[in-house]
C-alpha cells in the first residue's frame, strides 16, 4: 500500500517505558492503546544499569491481552547466554502468535560487568561485533528446526523428525553454540531484530543484521543521510536494502492542550537534547512534522517515546495518528497478524532447509 505522495505508508512505533512501574496493568493499558492506534510495534527498554522488571517477561504478560501490535523488548546480549536469549525471544514469538521482536543492546560499564562476575567491561566496538554474532547464531538456532520438524505421530510415538533438526556448530571469540534449539522454529521464522543505529559502533551491526534501525537525529537531512548509509552498507553485506526499515527516534511532549509547537520544535524539526531529539507541542503540529519528514524521504517512519506515557500516547492515538490516517499516510487497520506483516517484511526461508543439509 502507498500513500498519496507515492511513498510507502508510514511505520509507527511507541515506547512503553515508565519510571518505577512494576505492575503489569499499566503496561497492558499502554500496549492496548497503541494497538488501538494501529502502531506497528511497542518497545520496552531494559538495562543492567538500573533496577526494573525484565522487559521480555513483561511483554510476555502483555502478549495474551493484545491481538495485533508487535512486542519488542530490549535484550542485552553482553553477559547473557546467546542460547537462552534466542529461546526466550522465540518463546515470546510463540505466545504472541508471531508478533515478537527484540531490540539488541550491549552493556559497556564495569559496574554492569561486576553484576555477573564473568569478565570485565569491553570496548563498544567489540561488544557490538559480539552482538552481531548473537544475532547471527540466534537466526541459525531458529532455523535449526525446519518448519515441519514436528510430526507428532501418536501411532509410532515419534514427536520429531530428527532429520529435520540441525546442529549450528557456531564458534566465536566469546562463545560457542552447538544446537539445535530447544524451541521449535518461531511463527515468524526470525522474530524482528531492532537496533538503535544512532551510535557509530552499532551502525555496522544494524546494517548487517537489523530488520529495523532506529536513528535519533534532529533534522530530516541527517536522517536521510543515515538511512542512505545504512541501506548502502546493507547492500555491501549482500542484503536487499528494501528489507531494512529505518525509523527516526523522537521523544514527544504533547502537553495538556492543543497549542503550536514551541520555538525550536515542529515545522523545521525537533530540538536536539542530551537525550536525543525532543518535540514539544500539540498533536497537529507533530502530524505536520511527521508528514514533512515522510515527504522528504527522511525515514520509513518514527519511533515515538512519550514524556508522559499515558497522556501523550492517548494524544498520539486520538490526535496525531488520526490526522495521519485522514491524510492517507498511515494505515487504519492491521492488514496481517504478524509483526513482519506490519512492517512489510517477508518470512525468512530456513537456511538449512534451503541448503538441504542434515543434522
Amino acid at each position: 500500500m502507498t500513500a498519496p505522495n507515492g511513498r510507502a505508508l508510514l511505520h509507527l512505533a511507541a515506547a512503553l517505558d515508565q519510571q518505577a512501574a512494576y505492575d503489569a496493568a499499566s503496561h497492558v493499558e499502554l500496549a492496548q492503546l497503541a494497538e488501538r492506534g494501529a502502531f506497528d510495534f511497542v518497545t520496552l527498554g531494559d538495562t543492567f544499569a538500573r533496577p526494573g522488571p525484565d522487559a521480555l517477561a513483561v511483554l510476555a504478560r502483555v502478549a495474551p491481552v493484545t491481538r495485533r501490535v508487535g512486542l519488542v523488548p530490549t535484550v542485552t546480549t553482553t553477559h547473557t547466554e546467546p542460547f537462552h536469549v534466542q529461546a526466550a525471544v522465540a518463546t515470546l514469538d510463540w505466545v504472541s502468535h508471531g508478533r515478537a521482536g527484540w531490540q539488541i543492546e550491549v552493556s559497556t560499564s564495569e559496574g554492569e560487568a561486576r553484576l555477573f562476575g564473568r569478565r570485565h567491561a569491553a570496548p563498544a566496538d567489540a561488544l557490538w561485533r559480539e552482538a552481531g554474532e548473537v544475532a547471527d547464531v540466534a537466526a541459525r538456532l531458529w532455523d535449526s528446526w525446519q518448519d515441519d520438524a514436528e510430526i507428532r505421530d501418536e501411532a509410532t510415538g515419534r514427536f520429531i523428525d530428527r532429520d529435520k533438526l540441525h546442529y549450528v556448530d557456531f564458534e566465536g571469540p566469546t562463545f560457542s553454540v552447538k544446537g539445535p534449539s530447544i524451541v521449535p522454529r518461531p511463527p515468524q521464522g526470525h522474530p524482528v531484530r531492532v537496533v538503535d543505529a544512532t551510535g557509530g559502533h552499532a551502525r555496522q551491526t544494524a546494517a548487517r543484521y537489523a530488520d529495523v534501525a532506529l536513528v535519533r537525529v534532529a533534522r530530516p537531512a541527517q536522517a536521510r543521510a543515515v538511512r542512505a548509509e545504512l541501506r548502502e552498507r546493507a547492500a555491501r553485506f549482500g542484503r536487499d536494502p528494501d528489507d531494512l526499515r529505518v525509523l527516526a527516534g523522537l521523544t514527544v511532549d504533547l502537553g495538556d492542550g492543543e497549542h503550536a509547537a514551541e520555538p525550536g520544535h515542529g515545522g523545521g524539526g525537533p530540538r536536539q537534547t542530551a537525550q536525543g531529539p525532543l518535540y514539544r507541542g500539540g498533536p497537529v503540529d507533530l502530524a505536520d512534522l511527521i508528514a514533512s519528514w515522510h515527504e522528504a524521504d527522511a525515514a520509513d517512519g518514527f519511533h515515538l517515546t512519550p514524556v508522559e506515557p499515558r497522556r501523550d500516547l492517548e494524544r498520539l492515538v486520538n490526535g496525531t495518528v488520526a490526522l495521519l490516517q485522514h491524510r492517507g499516510l498511515f494505515r487504519t487497520f492491521y492488514p496481517g497478524s504478524t509483526l513482519r506483516e506490519h512492517l512489510g517484511l517477508a518470512r525468512p526461508a530456513n537456511q538449512y532447509a534451503v541448503a538441504g543439509g542434515t543434522s
